[in-house]
């Protein structure tokens, strides 16, 4: 079956997606070539963006993320709006998303799972205040809340727990899903990539432009740019 004939053909389609999704938009990945696992700091990425490293050297940790993990400017890209579409068709039921950059929403999708959390979320850990991103963007140094507590992003970090909640909505989505459309994560992230594992259905469809280790698991693969295959799509 092509990826058109999967989604004529469902009504209960759910999408997870990972970081090629997003990089069309102009936001790099971590791992691939210019991602910013290859890119050199004092510390690797992944020790800068992990709950010790934001805890213990929490100034050198904002300055990193204000630089590298802020990508306000971008917008969403065809794979996007053609999701947020099949959700208006009602084709689509959920996206659950390992993206912390809130494009899939400001693309009009409404029923989005961010298992790591979003950048335009932000509260106080002290009294619980929340923030939006300017209260990030616009501070130096470490950002305070007016009752004094640091301002922490509500993204999941290394070494933090995924949202119960948002996991166990994610999960059930899955499990009850007549399609699921797999688009950019590397699989290589868990728990996050263990959601495939919970579909139960035969339409797997995954979407990226390299391999991944469970292609051998799938319906369809298709080795592409994500924003490509599915602007190409005639969504009814």
């Amino acid at each position: 079956m092509t990826l058109q004939e999967i989604i004529d053909s469902s009504d209960h389609i759910v999408f997870f997606g990972g970081a090629g999704v997003s990089t069309e938009s102009g936001i790099p990945d971590f791992r691939s070539q210019d991602g910013l696992y290859n890119q050199k700091y004092d510390y690797p990425p992944e020790v800068i963006l992990s709950h010790e490293f934001f805890m213990s050297r929490t100034e050198e940790f904002f300055r990193f993320y204000r630089d590298k993990m802020l990508f306000l400017d971008a917008k969403p890209n065809a794979a996007h709006y053609a999701l947020a579409e099949l959700e208006k068709k009602k084709k689509l039921k959920a996206i659950i998303t390992q993206n912390i950059d809130g494009l899939h929403r400001a693309a009009g999708s409404n029923t989005v799972f961010e298992l790591h959390g979003s950048v335009y979320r932000n509260y106080c850990m002290d009294c619980g205040k929340h923030y939006g991103v300017e209260a990030i963007v616009n501070s130096t140094g470490i950002p305070r809340c007016e009752c004094g507590g640091i301002i922490k992003p509500d993204v999941v970090l290394y070494g933090e727990p995924l949202d119960e909640y948002i996991t166990e909505m994610a999960v059930a989505y899955a499990q009850s899903a007549d399609a699921l459309i797999v688009g950019g994560p590397s699989l290589t992230v868990y728990p996050a990539a263990s959601f495939v594992y919970h579909y139960m259905g035969d339409k797997l469809v995954l979407i990226n432009k390299s391999e991944t280790q469970l292609d051998s698991k799938a319906s369809l693969v298709i080795n592409d740019s994500i924003g490509k295959v599915f602007s190409e799509l005639k969504i009814y």
